[in-house]
């Protein structure tokens, strides 16, 4: 029999959702072939710190546990971020970082240099959409997810952290 979710229990639904999302993205790397870019791995670590904060505020009580719910939220709220930043560099709006598309200094050094700077670049460009899925790419559908999930957990951090009485 399913539980209703309560307020009290909501960190676990972070931590749950965010660990789900993180996994599906390894799945996609791992068992679907799909290597991710500088971009794709830099909105991983914001599902890693939420799983950390929410499990931690599970283990917590009271205003803890709302400050640290609060806090998985404004985390998965920086991965918003990133992934918008990331669907712009896709639809070519804005140019991505240096790290995402193997951008390399020809200028100086020896052959042997310039070798190992050719084998140490990116393979994955960003701004190469890799899957899509009813016209939004992965970083489009991170953006969506990363947004739901951070604003529900901060709105629920806030009223977690609330005094009861």
């Amino acid at each position: 029999m399913l539980m209703p979710m309560t307020l009290d229990r909501f960190p676990l639904l972070v931590a749950a959702a965010s660990a789900a999302i993180l996994l599906t993205a390894l799945g996609f790397q791992y068992l679907g072939g799909l290597a991710p870019c500088a971009l794709c791995i830099w909105q991983r670590w914001p599902y890693v710190a939420a799983i950390v904060l929410g499990g931690a505020a599970l283990a917590a009580s009271g205003r803890t546990r709302g400050v640290l719910t609060a806090l998985a939220g404004i985390a998965l709220l920086a991965g918003t971020g990133i992934a918008a930043f990331h669907v712009g560099v896709e639809q070519h709006w804005w140019p991505g970082l240096a790290s995402c598309g193997g951008a390399i200094d020809y200028s100086s050094g020896s052959i042997d240099d310039l070798r190992a700077r050719l084998m140490a670049a990116p393979v994955v460009s960003c701004d190469t959409v890799a899957w899509s899925f009813l016209g939004l790419s992965m970083a489009g559908w991170n953006f969506l997810l990363s947004l739901g999930l951070g604003l529900a957990s901060l709105a629920a951090g806030l009223r977690l952290g609330r005094p009861r009485g």
